[in-house]
């Protein structure tokens, strides 16, 4: 597992042809129906509009409400089978399926990879971000993936949102010139309500730095040519979210805000900005690439993006446009980059292709998040060869 997905991409082109192939309908089940779950059956409901061939045969969620809501987003399009357990429906959907989704809460990722990856090996697998909650689990799971034919993807979905594929795509290009600098601010409201509160303790999250920022940290990479860092400084708190919370008498210990810098061994330094009480702004995210001929900007949900060239462009008078891609007809949570990663996993699928987001993404972006937690208790600088080993991180 190389920092340019080199292992990944020579072990999964080998492996992939004996695969599930959907040269006809591509089969899906949903394990997991809160709010993701709901979220990608109205993506692939979308998908479906769009002609593509592709079916809900089953899901499975133990909580009834959850069931309902997932009904709900079926509507007349899909008839799935409904299921308590996940492990009955793999067993009893097995080759009915193509593709399984996994939107449970993070915690329970690690199960039911570790028992779908072995015991169903050509099944593929569409894995809701972060990969795992602890560096630990992800090597579990890498190492349960490892030759099997089946594609295991990770649902870090932000590279799909049109303006920020513009940018990745321009600094990839060297629109200007060599990078330097990297910065991604996501200032928005708090974390929503879960099914039964699980998202409100770091045990069950990884962290707000597992749990949302491995978003971040994964755009950073690739926008450095898919670098990991070689080391991770942070500080954050939680200041006011939450606050007067209570679950069983105890309180959340989620942060609320952070800043953590990456640096990276060709000199290039991200930067992530998060805060989680400042819903009272005009974008949510902004996204920078600085490099030495000029600066690029992707800003979300109002899709602007400015490129600003040195010498041709000044403070103030950068040209701006409007960003979209015309084959989004679901925006849903994630302006409409959910859509468009299911489009490219369905074309993987569809043509027996490895993964575009692939196990080292998920392994390395989760690692991130780990050391970034580690930098705030510690007060100092963490090496990323502290919380995962060199093999990964292509030293």
């Amino acid at each position: 597992l190389g920092p340019n997905n080199t292992h990944v991409a020579q072990r999964e082109k080998r492996v992939l042809p004996t695969g599930r192939m959907a040269t006809r309908c591509v089969r899906y089940g949903v394990i997991g129906c809160g709010l993701m779950g709901v979220e990608h059956i109205n993506n692939l409901k979308a998908l479906r509009k769009l002609d593509y061939e592709l079916d809900l045969i089953a899901f499975a969620d133990p909580h009834e409400p959850s069931q309902k809501a997932a009904l709900d987003a079926c509507g007349t399009e899909f008839a799935p089978k409904v299921f308590t357990e996940f492990e009955v429906m793999l067993r009893e959907c097995d080759s009915a399926l193509d593709v399984v989704i996994v939107a449970t809460p993070n915690y329970h990722h690690r199960t039911v990879l570790l028992h779908a990856l072995p015991n169903y090996p050509s099944l593929h697998v569409l894995c809701e971000k972060p990969m795992c909650t602890t560096v630990e689990d992800c090597k579990l799971v890498v190492n349960a993936a490892h030759s099997r034919p089946g594609l295991l993807w990770i649902g870090l979905e932000y590279r799909y949102m049109p303006p920020v594929t513009r940018l990745l795509q321009e600094v990839k290009d060297g629109k200007v010139g060599r990078l330097r600098m990297m910065s991604i601010r996501e200032h928005r409201f708090p974390f929503l309500k879960k099914v039964d509160d699980w998202n409100r303790f770091s045990e069950n999250t990884g962290g707000t730095l597992v749990e949302k920022a491995c978003h971040f940290f994964d755009l950073l990479n690739e926008m450095n040519g898919g670098r990991a860092p070689v080391s991770v400084f942070a500080d954050g708190a939680r200041d006011v979210n939450h606050e007067d919370e209570r679950y069983n008498g105890r309180k959340p210990d989620i942060l609320d805000n952070a800043m953590v810098t990456l640096m990276y061994d060709n000199g290039v330094r991200g930067l992530v900005d998060l805060c989680m009480f400042a819903d009272a702004t005009m974008n949510q995210e902004e996204v920078v690439a600085v490099g030495e001929e000029g600066k690029l900007e992707a800003f979300l949900p109002s899709h602007e993006y400015r490129c600003g060239i040195r010498g041709r462009d000044w403070i103030g008078s950068v040209p701006c446009e409007t960003v979209k891609d015309d084959r989004v007809i679901y925006a849903g949570h994630h302006y409409g980059s959910s859509q468009l990663e299911h489009m490219e996993l369905h074309a993987c699928i569809s043509n027996g292709e490895r993964p575009k987001v692939s196990l080292w993404n998920g392994i390395v972006s989760v690692a991130i998040g780990v050391a970034a937690h580690l930098s705030i208790e510690k007060q100092r600088v963490v090496r990323m060869a502290e919380v995962l080993d060199a093999e990964y991180l292509g030293t």
